[in-house]
């Protein structure tokens, strides 16, 4: 298991989740839909973040978002970081928009540069062994805050954040239970990691 070809969201209703995810964002070749009716309350333990090149193209996928039905966890603005903000989708799941850049180079072009999936962990050294010893490389690693797996040869990228960390990042209440409501599609073998979180072969 080298990388991620996609996540798999587990939602209520696939024909509106994916009518929202085309409108949105875009996307269809990093994202599929389950039907799901599996319990979940809260924070679900992970996010998922769309990273782009400037301000403007942060500020088009957001309204987008919006108007397809997202709500607003935080504003889209700049910080010490760069430029971006937060929104849940209509099935749950918690979406970072994101940029580096503070200041425009050009128009809204809707590219996405990055997708990347953040999975709050609750014990950082155990998960990122666990993850090292399945094949993958660390790229960057901010001790128990922060993991960021290399994904030049993946769709997704992955990294792990501490959970009340991640939700704090998100605007969200750490607390929830029940199911992630998410599969990630990579590798050769169906498996759960230490938190919970299930993977299975690519199609």
């Amino acid at each position: 298991m080298t990388s991620i070809d996609c996540i798999t969201l587990e939602v209520a209703d696939p024909t509106a989740a994916e009518r929202f995810y085309t409108d949105a964002f875009g996307l269809d070749k990093q994202v599929r839909l389950r039907a799901s009716e599996a319990q979940t309350s809260g924070f679900r333990g992970f996010t998922v973040s769309l990273v782009v090149s400037q301000p403007s193209i942060v500020n088009g996928l957001f309204g987008a978002a919006l108007v397809a039905g997202a709500t607003e966890l935080k504003p889209a603005k700049k910080s010490m970081w760069g430029y971006g903000g937060v929104v849940q989708a209509p099935d749950g799941t918690i979406w970072q928009l994101a940029s580096s850049s503070k200041k425009d180079t050009g128009p809204d072009s809707r590219q996405i540069d990055e997708v990347v999936l953040l999975l709050g962990v609750s014990d950082m050294a155990a998960t990122k062994r666990f993850y090292v010893d399945r094949g993958l490389t660390v790229a960057k690693s901010f001790g128990s805050k922060y993991v960021e797996f290399d994904g030049s040869s993946s769709r997704v990228k992955l990294s792990l954040y501490g959970r009340r960390g991640l939700a704090k990042v998100a605007g969200a209440s750490p607390e929830g239970s029940g199911s992630h409501r998410l599969t990630i599609c990579g590798g050769a073998e169906t498996f759960t990691d230490p938190d919970g979180f299930t993977w299975e072969p690519a199609a």
